[in-house]
């Protein structure tokens, strides 16, 4: 028998929990960031979303106003249970089977939720030693037949295959860059393709100048003492997946975290059963997410949570 799982989270509890990690007892005006403010009832529907008043610019606000929750005729219950089974990456399908409600609607949901994970996560850097590496990931454009017929290519009866290689988008085998720091976050970003001219400024934007960065052999990775790193690289060509340079007997130079963060990434995926190149970024990003903030269960609920409503106002 199923759980009613409509029953594992009470309305009131869930303002409850946006009012303390959006507002956390200082709470201010999402339009002209005002703290002169009064409590101006509760909504009739629902009953526990309180109600501000603000006295500087007179505007009315609630919780949920400016945030990727406000103007959904969904209960806020329903927007938590979604973003807690997003949390243990069920799929859409799965999603709607444990809230009964339209695959469709919730595709909808999910993409408003990974959306709002992506735009509001904040800025990571990257120091220490750092790893860089990519995968190809096959991604067509599922849910978009026009974009098929502009490329002139008959819709497959089986699942999606690609051309042998390194791939593009523009051949459905979009790559995806990693960097991750041992011991520290990771940071992925998908790409049209892997040129020195395309990598160059996302490593400059999370990689901190003067980093140690390990790669394996491939020629884009070239130029990073000129753009301000320290370089070391392995050659897999010949073999080689590790290397001691000190003779501590540790195989420091290696890409093996990076390399076997990949599996963790394609298992991810799976579930999915083929994402979209449009999509691609917002599953990449969220998963991203989930993975720095190392946490399960309700503690990452109360993660998204917080980075969905923090005091960043949506426009």
């Amino acid at each position: 028998m199923r759980v009613n799982i409509h029953g594992l989270i009470d309305s009131a509890k869930c303002y409850e929990m946006v009012r303390e990690l959006r507002w956390g007892g200082k709470i201010e005006c999402p339009d002209c960031h005002a703290p002169e403010i009064v409590k101006n009832g509760l909504d009739e529907t629902p009953p526990h979303r309180q109600r501000y008043l603000c006295r500087m610019c007179n505007r009315s606000f609630d919780d949920l106003t400016k945030t990727v929750f406000s103007g959904s005729h969904h209960p806020l219950s329903i927007w938590m249970l979604c973003l807690y089974f997003m949390g243990l990456n069920l799929s859409n399908r799965q999603i709607a089977f444990e809230l009964e409600m339209n695959e469709n609607t919730i595709q909808e949901m999910t993409t408003i939720l990974r959306s709002g994970i992506v735009v509001q996560e904040p800025t990571i850097t990257l120091e220490g030693t750092v790893e860089c590496d990519e995968v190809y990931v096959v991604a067509g454009h599922k849910g978009h037949p026009e974009s098929v017929k502009k490329k002139r290519r008959f819709a497959r009866k089986r699942r999606l295959k690609s051309q042998r290689g390194r791939g593009t988008a523009a051949v459905d085998k979009p790559p995806i860059l990693g960097m991750i720091q041992r011991g520290g976050q990771v940071v992925l970003r998908v790409l049209d393709n892997v040129k020195q001219a395309t990598i160059e400024p996302i490593i400059k934007t999370f990689i901190k100048s003067g980093t140690l960065v390990n790669t394996d052999e491939y020629c884009i990775y070239d130029r990073l003492p000129e753009w301000g790193y320290e370089h070391k690289s392995v050659c897999h060509s010949h073999g080689e997946y590790a290397r001691d340079e000190d003779g501590d007997g540790f195989h420091e130079v290696h890409v093996n975290t990076m390399e076997g963060f990949w599996s963790l990434l394609r298992s991810w995926l799976r579930p999915h059963r083929g994402v979209s190149q449009e999509r691609l970024p917002e599953y990449v990003g969220f998963f991203q997410f989930v993975h720095n903030v190392r946490r399960r269960g309700n503690a990452l609920l109360r993660s998204l949570v917080e980075t969905l409503v923090a005091n960043n106002p949506i426009e």
